[in-house]
């Protein structure tokens, strides 16, 4: 029997990664999915009349064995993958995709479900059982229960496709960001770099057996370069490059793939008896429908719009002077081009703030930010963090702790993966090995794991973090606060198995310390010098945090509308993934169109992972945080009885409520977006 399959004999029953080969996945998951058809047969069979605890709740422990390979697999894919496992994910896809059709589309299964679920108000169920039994029951019946045998036929079928193109997708893009380097040969095109992403550059360049500076689409490759880069060209050709993955006409194209999951997915809710994908997905969230996602995004354009177009016009006429002015040779500016907005914003930001990301790195060592989050997580909700050498990990650079409460006992298992590599896929995740639950008494504690992307340390420096990446890892530290405080009965209620539009809130809300006086005291300190963050920094800090506020809201609305257009609509039409684009983008559009670039066939979040209908999610969540961030900022930012009513409402209890329901009884009252507006300077 693979060692997946067995109960693993580790410390804290963590996943035994050193003894895991890629080769076990494939028998493992088939040997799983039959001890998973035997978990359900057994539910099937049982002569007993159907109950809460021999259906509904049989239903959500069975599968264990299966979860958990899932998800030690799935998180290398994303982590730590390689061919063999590419392709093994492509032979398991439709084969969990299939698994997960014969649950919910079986008769007998449904049937019983139906039973306990007829007769709910009769049974005296808690609230959290109450939940999990209307999640059983519309898991069922908004995915095909309530279909004919040839339209559950028709829906494998769609999901087995899905299922394979959604992989083919992510891995193009993967294969995309992996493949292309530009390599600088002579020293003056590094002009304005900083030294160390000079030096970051060279130690790639060498680590190839190239002679000069090596330069990537990883993002803390690329960031520095279109940040810094004097050379207009060269940021151009990088930034063209960025924009045109998946958009190359060649075999790692995705606008084929594009087209087909939009329309699948389409004909998917057309099957279920609702009129878009986004009417299906949006049922299950606080925002409810397409058209509140609409109205929401559109009043929040209605603020945004004006300011944007104010800040960029600024930004448009301080480069035009600057160019005017500079003593390098003349870019000839006439208009600002995408590859010029990072670069002269944060000129512009200097010159205003005198302030720039270089003055700051200093003061965000890696390990000084880590402890920091951990400071912020002991001060609000008691957890201590020790770093333990005792358990497996599947690549060295990952660091692992032991979490435990002020009674030394065991709150969760915490893995943390932080700097770029070839088989990781670019930006920042919370994930978890294994989940959280109460069975026979006994209380499961979680495995969570964040994967960020940060720049390395080089020979002569530590890693050293921009303020961007410190507000990263507390976001990601945020959720993972929110899987690793779970106190649940059922697994799949617990921890960050919420609604997408109220997953975001525990890890924006986090950020807002990152910008706090009382915060930075506690990590912000000098690398070399151990010298606290001197009080103008964090001053100009705050200051600057809701600098071009109207340019990131309006691009974050911008993805939100993109999103809707490819899922709120019939889009069976849709020839043309870039003419598509440009339309969903008219009303948020500031720079010129690059006709080379398509954000589309790149959006990993919407064709590749849960953010399907769900993008909006970003700005309604920050709309929860704002408010529940002004709570802290009345009664003192690490006040414990606000920590304490947060833990206690939000952040145990994961799913086990409606999440407007928790998030009024930790604030008293319903979110306003005044409160972001307020933040962000868009409030006259």
């Amino acid at each position: 029997m693979p060692i997946l399959n067995k109960h693993f004999n580790t410390p804290y029953n963590t996943a035994p990664f050193s003894q895991i080969k890629d080769e076990d996945f494939l028998p493992a998951f088939k040997e799983a999915i039959k001890n998973a058809k035997a978990e359900i047969d057994a539910i099937t069979q049982n002569t007993e009349i159907p109950n809460f605890e021999n259906t509904i709740e049989a239903l959500d422990f069975s599968g264990e064995q299966l979860d958990r390979i899932s998800s030690i697999f799935f998180n290398l894919n994303s982590a730590e993958t390689n061919e063999h496992i590419q392709k093994i994910a492509q032979e398991v896809s439709p084969l969990l995709s299939e698994f997960s059709n014969d649950i919910t589309l079986n008769e007998v299964l449904f049937k019983r479900i139906k039973t306990v679920y007829d007769k709910k108000e009769e049974l005296k169920l808690s609230i959290e059982q109450q939940t999990l039994l209307d999640k059983k029951y519309k898991s069922f019946s908004r995915n095909g229960a309530n279909l004919s045998e040839d339209k559950k036929e028709k829906l494998r079928e769609i999901d087995k496709q899905l299922s394979k193109l959604k992989l083919k997708f992510g891995e193009n893009v993967l294969a995309e960001t992996n493949k292309y380097e530009m390599l600088i040969i002579d020293k003056k095109d590094l002009s304005g770099l900083p030294e160390g992403a000079k030096e970051a550059a060279l130690q790639l360049a060498e680590s190839k057996n190239k002679k000069g500076w090596l330069f990537t689409l990883d993002y803390p490759s690329y960031i520095p370069f279109v940040t810094y880069a004097d050379n207009r060209e060269l940021r151009k050709k990088l930034s063209l490059a960025a924009g045109a993955k998946g958009f190359k006409n060649d075999k790692l194209d995705n606008q084929n793939n594009v087209l087909q999951i939009a329309k699948l997915r389409h004909a998917r809710a057309n099957l279920l008896g609702y009129k878009t994908h986004a009417h299906f997905v949006l049922e299950e969230r606080m925002a409810e429908t397409p058209e509140n996602v609409e109205q929401f995004l559109s009043e929040l354009l209605e603020k945004a719009k004006p300011a944007a177009k104010n800040e960029f016009n600024n930004l448009e006429n301080f480069a035009k002077k600057l160019d005017n002015t500079s003593t390098a040779p003349s870019t000839g500016i006439d208009r600002l081009e995408k590859w010029d907005s990072a670069y002269y914003s944060e000129k512009l930001k200097q010159k205003l703030f005198s302030l720039d990301d270089e003055q700051l790195k200093p003061y965000f060592k890696l390990e000084n930010v880590i402890n920091g989050a951990f400071t912020v997580a002991n001060k609000l909700f008691d957890l201590h963090f020790e770093e333990i050498y005792n358990i497996d990990k599947y690549h060295e650079d990952v660091l692992t702790y032991k979490v435990t409460d002020n009674n030394g006992d065991l709150v969760s298992i915490f893995y943390a993966d932080f700097f770029p590599r070839k088989g990781k896929r670019n930006g920042a995740w919370m994930t978890s090995f294994k989940p959280q639950s109460i069975k026979d008494g006994a209380n499961e504690r979680p495995h969570i794991s964040i994967v960020c992307n940060f720049t390395k340390p080089t020979k002569s420096k530590p890693s050293l973090l921009t303020f961007n990446e410190v507000t990263t890892l507390f976001h990601e530290f945020g959720h993972a606060l929110h899987g690793m405080l779970a106190n649940t009965t059922y697994p799949s209620l617990s921890g960050t198995s919420v609604y997408w539009d109220f997953v975001e809130l525990p890890s924006q809300v986090l950020e807002n310390w990152c910008y706090q006086k009382e915060a930075l005291e506690l990590f912000a300190k000098h690398y070399e010098t151990g010298e606290v963050i001197p009080m103008d920094l964090v001053k100009k800090i705050k200051a600057s945090s809701t600098f071009h506020e109207g340019m990131q809201t309006l691009r974050q609305i911008s993805f939100g509308l993109l999103d809707m257009s490819w899922h709120g609509q019939d889009p069976s039409k849709i020839a043309d993934v870039k003419a598509h684009e440009t339309k969903a983008f008219k009303n948020t559009n500031l720079f010129p169109d690059v006709a080379e670039n398509c954000m589309s066939t790149s959006f990993s979040h919407i064709f590749q992972g849960g953010y399907s209908s769900g993008y909006y999610s970003y700005k309604w969540a920050e709309v929860l945080d704002a408010d529940a961030f002004e709570y802290f900022e009345e009664e003192g930012v690490f006040n414990k009885t606000v920590a304490t009513k947060f833990k206690a409402h939000v952040l145990s209890k994961g799913g086990t409520e409606n999440p407007m329901t928790l998030y009024k009884r930790f604030r008293g009252k319903e979110p306003k977006p005044e409160a972001l507006l307020r933040r962000a300077g868009l409030l006259k």
